[in-house]
């Protein structure tokens, strides 16, 4: 069972600051669309270049390019979605051009390989090479190694299972939920007679921990994506069966319990608003999560925000600022408007602590234009963090203008 903290009272009726709940402006449809294009052929997706994929980025640009052709009734959106999806299987699920390893990271012959690219996990798509067994940890320099996330292969599982939704293709899914039995497994490590942990970075091949703690969120991101995974299988009535996550789900389950969540990083407080949102269109679509947890993901989400804002980190300069933190943080929000929005439809289905937590959080909802106006304006790109990070930057701007892809199933 997870733990709930009391919520505060707020005034009646959700609000409606800028842009309406779900509401998405020709201009940002437009800006997205510019923001995708260029992405696309600066990394190889749509031009002659060699292709430069990175699993996270890729995963927001997935849901980006569905979501783009769900808004704008274009279907080449689509068929980049699907490219694109190719790409970081043919790239990411490969060994490194300069690692004397070769072929698919899972072992598997090219036949097999092609059947399941995503049985052996995939790269994170870091400059360097992984860390050898033999060489001592550096904790800068391990951010830029390659190996494999968990977090990142979460994100991926769920882009592949947008895409299977929006395309009604049950291979994707299938693809995801092998990726989700793979990952479950070889990150999962039991010590003593406490509850299972979750290594944060595994080696390429998944044989060894590089970086053996837990992430904060790791447990309940994989539970919630398994519970997607696995309604969206029901729904695709899957042909060729495939790994069924329950005891993934139940093993995640177990590590939720008591969990604190709280967290003052922008890019995690959005994170639970986002992960409230599909909690609360799963259990419309049939699944049944944990007890409260859609709650405490809200009573989560407002301690941190509430953090963050009395930090007043976005009076920062933008040198100071790092864009894709910040925009995870309105996507979020825009989830949470959505969350709220649908809450006001159907006030009999949520309780009465999740209604006052929406009400709570609400006041927060403009933070969300705030940040996206920020990085639109170019004088603030004009910064060193910015080209840096130029991909996961746009993309993760082009998710917060038009969030449909990534945040409605």
């Amino acid at each position: 069972m997870v733990k709930i903290r009391a919520a505060g009272h707020g005034r009646r009726g959700f609000a409606r600051v800028g842009r309406e709940a779900g509401e998405v402006s020709d201009p940002q449809i437009e800006q997205a669309v510019v923001l995708m294009s260029d992405f696309a052929e600066r990394t190889g997706l749509s031009s002659e270049r060699p292709p430069r994929r990175y699993l996270w980025t890729d995963a927001f640009a997935v849901c980006n390019l569905l979501g783009l052709a769900r808004v704008t009734g274009d279907p080449s959106h689509q068929g980049l979605a699907l490219r694109l999806i190719d790409q970081v299987h043919h790239t990411l699920g490969r060994y490194r051009s300069d690692d004397p390893r070769t072929g698919w990271i899972s072992g598997l012959d090219e036949r097999e390989g092609e059947a399941h690219p995503t049985r052996g996990g995939l790269r994170i798509g870091k400059d360097l090479p992984e860390r050898s067994a033999d060489e001592p940890f550096d904790e800068p320099l391990e951010w830029n190694r390659d190996g494999q996330y968990f977090h990142y292969l979460v994100q991926w599982m769920r882009a592949l299972d947008q895409a299977a939704r929006a395309t009604r293709r049950p291979q994707l899914n299938l693809w995801a939920r092998e990726l989700a039995e793979t990952a479950q497994s070889a990150f999962t490590c039991q010590r003593g007679a406490g509850k299972p942990r979750m290594h944060w970075k595994m080696s390429t091949d998944l044989a060894r921990p590089l970086v053996p703690t837990m992430g904060h969120h790791d447990p309940l991101d994989g539970y919630l994506t398994y519970l997607q995974l696995n309604t969206s299988a029901g729904e695709l009535a899957q042909p060729s069966g495939g790994p069924d996550l329950a005891r993934e789900i139940s093993r995640t389950a177990d590590m939720l319990e008591g969990g604190e969540w709280a967290t003052p990083d922008p890019l995690g407080i959005g994170g639970l608003l986002a992960d409230a949102y599909r909690l609360q269109q799963l259990a419309r679509l049939g699944a049944r999560p944990e007890p409260g947890l859609i709650a405490g993901l809200l009573t989560a989400s407002l301690a941190g925000l509430e953090y963050y804002a009395r930090r007043e980190d976005l009076e920062q300069p933008s040198q100071y600022r790092l864009a894709f933190r910040e925009l995870g943080l309105a996507i979020g929000l825009h989830a949470a408007e959505r969350l709220g929005a649908a809450t006001e439809r159907d006030p009999g289905a949520s309780s009465p602590v999740r209604r006052d937590l929406l009400r709570a959080l609400e006041r927060h909802f403009p933070l969300a234009d705030r940040i996206e106006s920020f990085w639109l304006d170019p004088f603030n790109q004009h910064v060193a963090s910015w080209g840096e990070h130029r991909d996961i930057n746009e993309v993760m701007l082009a998710t917060s203008l038009v969030p449909e892809g990534y945040i409605e199933l």
